[in-house]
Formats: C-alpha cells, sequence, structure tokens
C-alpha cells in the first residue's frame, strides 16, 4: 500500500533542537530508503519538512516505521499519515463499473 507521510514539526521546537540528532535522521532515513520501505523523500519548497511516499502493509506499518526515526523519537517531529488508493477515475471512460 502506498502511504503519503506529510512531517509536522511539534510547535515550540527550535532550529538547535535538531541539529545532533540530523546525521541519526539521515542514517535511518537512508536505511529505510534501501529497504524499500521509503520509495520517495522529498522537501517542501515553502518550508522545511519533509514529505514521504512510502510502501507498507498498511498504516499502522507505516506510524511503526516512522516512528523509529530520531527526530519523532525525540518528539521533535510528527507525521499526518494517509492512505493512498488508486486512482477509480478511468473506469468512468471506460464503462467498467
Amino acid at each position: 500500500m502506498k502511504i503519503l507521510a506529510i512531517e509536522k514539526e511539534v510547535p515550540g521546537t527550535q532550529p538547535e533542537d535538531f541539529i545532533s540528532h540530523l546525521k541519526a535522521e539521515a542514517t535511518r532515513v537512508w536505511e529505510l530508503y534501501q529497504s524499500g520501505h521509503i520509495r520517495e523523500l522529498y522537501f517542501r519548497q515553502e518550508k522545511n519538512e519533509a514529505v514521504l511516499i512510502l510502501e507498507c502493509a498498511d498504516s499502522g506499518e507505516a506510524h511503526q516505521l516512522l516512528g523509529s526515526l530520531p527526530l519523532v523519537q525525540e518528539g521533535l517531529i510528527s507525521f499526518e499519515v494517509i492512505s493512498l488508493i488508486p486512482y477509480p477515475g478511468f473506469e468512468r471512460l471506460f464503462g467498467m463499473k
């Protein structure tokens, strides 16, 4: 299942709170990318927040994997997790339903 995960900084955090955890964060993200769980990884243009496309069995697995990120464990960020399904609109073009 494809999962969209949008990072949110926890209110009250300061940029300096993140510095000592960024190498560990990049290492864990790389591990999840190499394992095929993170398929795509971006930053929003207007703010320093990550947007990930994950491949997981379900949203529970996505929450578990995201919970293994050091910045999540330190309480600095959280994620909005959105389960995605294929676009069904093409069925209307071809009378499949």
